[in-house]
């Protein structure tokens, strides 16, 4: 398996130029991406919301413990973003993930970007040959632009809904993806972080 390693501002851009280097010597183009997992269910937690003037809004609660896993990988440079469904947060479905984004983009060596969750450090994890694995400092969601993507989603489609089954679940979760997989503009202003885009674009 091959080794990750750790990321920081510091040196971001440093790695990328390596990694630019490799993608050249596979005669790819190198593609920065980050990822992440979301759980969706049928839990409801009343949010705020607009109404008339005078008129109290009213919005349905419920608890209900069941729920499915959102995979997601932003491009923050070229506004991509690719999503699954998947029922667990472990290692088998990081690699099922992983195999389909490189069958996605087959012609681009990949930097994925992620989080040390426990399901991103198994020893056995089976990378594909064009994507390698950059960690991020622990305790550092705010440098992972794919968390934004999660808050765009369940403010969009799922605030203040409540779901009679996990079907309805999914099928609002497939509406949400596929609309987001065909936003380039809505995601280059989502994951576009200065940082990030400074790195990408210095090589």
């Amino acid at each position: 398996m091959k080794k990750p390693v750790t990321t920081s501002r510091l040196f971001f851009p440093q790695y990328l130029q390596k990694a630019k280097a490799k993608a050249l010597e596979q005669n790819k183009k190198l593609r920065v991406m980050f990822q992440d997992e979301a759980r969706f269910g049928r839990i409801c937690d009343p949010k705020r919301c607009w109404s008339p003037k005078k008129i109290r809004p009213v919005v349905s609660e419920q608890i209900v413990r069941e729920y499915t896993y959102a995979y997601g990988a932003v491009s923050p440079c070229e506004g991509d973003f690719d999503g699954f469904i998947l029922p667990t947060m472990h290692a088998q479905a990081l690699e099922i993930f992983l195999e389909e984004i490189s069958c996605r983009y087959p012609e681009n060596y990949i930097i994925m970007v992620m989080d040390g969750a426990p399901g991103h450090s198994a020893h056995d994890l089976k990378i594909p040959k064009n994507i390698e694995i950059l960690k991020l400092p622990p305790y550092s969601p705010q440098l992972n632009p794919s968390e934004n993507i999660w808050d765009e989603m369940r403010e969009k489609w799922f605030g203040n809904e409540t779901f009679v089954s996990m079907d309805a679940v999914e099928n609002r979760l497939v509406k949400a993806i596929r609309t987001l997989e065909q936003s380039k503009d809505v995601i280059k202003s989502i994951a576009g972080f200065p940082w990030i885009l400074d790195a990408i674009n210095t090589f």
